[in-house]
């Protein structure tokens, strides 16, 4: 696992990293004021499930410079586990707070994916908030479940005529972290980060969970009740399937302790 950054907490197999959000936040701007190049995944659940039986993608998460946690579920598996992670780094935290912190410190920043439109409202939506703040480009691809060599090389020339500090990508997980892990070496970025639908939620167009509901674990909840459609698999289908993977893990855990 890649723990040059910081210490990965083993969950089901796959490294997650052992750092605050603040903490975070240092981390990008130590990396960007050193003019290095680092990808970084936010991680929930689901993909932690899915790296359990997909090799490439195990290795995607375990190689990256930071591995966040996107979950309580992930908080409590720590905890069982006897490695208790620091807390919580979801995209919906960390984006619109490193937003401001990028404004802050002149950073550039560039908005890829999500619906067409949406970049555009959350561009304008931080620009009316921090006037001045550097968001020097944006992309909406078209949906596609793989995109053609021509629309991937759009997408990095795009992105290198503006060399922007951080890149955000918003194409879901995992296939954001696996486009940002397949063309990192082209790309001219100091940090670059998938971020899932947290674009949509920044820019207002979709609500965030009551604070309580984020703090006791049942943000799931609030957005299953948003978007039942499109999450019902991922929260009863999949997620349960975490259970039993870290039971097991705590059972050979202490099997082998001598």
């Amino acid at each position: 696992m890649n723990e040059q950054t910081a210490a990965k907490v083993n969950i089901v197999g796959t490294g997650i990293s052992n750092v605050s959000l603040r903490e975070t936040m240092d981390i990008f701007n130590r990396w960007v004021d050193a003019g290095e190049k680092k990808r970084v995944c936010v991680t929930p659940v689901n993909c932690v499930v899915w790296a359990h039986r997909n090799r490439p993608l195990k290795e995607l998460y375990n190689s990256a410079d930071l591995t966040l946690c996107d979950g309580v579920p992930l908080i409590w598996a720590s905890k069982l586990l006897g490695t208790p992670l620091k807390g919580r780094v979801t995209g919906l935290d960390l984006l619109p707070q490193y937003m401001e912190e990028c404004y802050h410190r002149k950073y550039t920043m560039f908005l890829l994916g999500a619906r067409e439109g949406v970049a555009e409202q959350l561009k304008t939506a931080y620009e009316q908030r921090f006037p001045g703040i550097r968001i020097t480009g944006l992309y909406s691809p078209p949906f596609a479940e793989q995109f053609s060599e021509a629309e991937n090389q759009k997408m990095i020339r795009l992105i290198n005529e503006v060399k922007p500090d951080i890149l955000w990508v918003s194409l879901t997980a995992p296939k954001q972290d696996f486009w940002i892990y397949d063309h990192l070496d082209q790309l001219e970025v100091k940090v670059a980060i998938g971020v899932g639908g947290a674009f949509e939620v920044a820019a207002g167009l979709i609500p965030r969970a009551p604070r309580f509901m984020q703090q006791n674990g049942l943000e799931w909840l609030y957005r299953f009740y948003k978007e039942p459609r499109r999450l019902f698999n991922r929260y009863f289908v999949e997620a349960p399937r975490f259970i039993p993977l870290v039971v097991r893990q705590k059972i050979r855990k202490q099997r082998f302790i001598p």
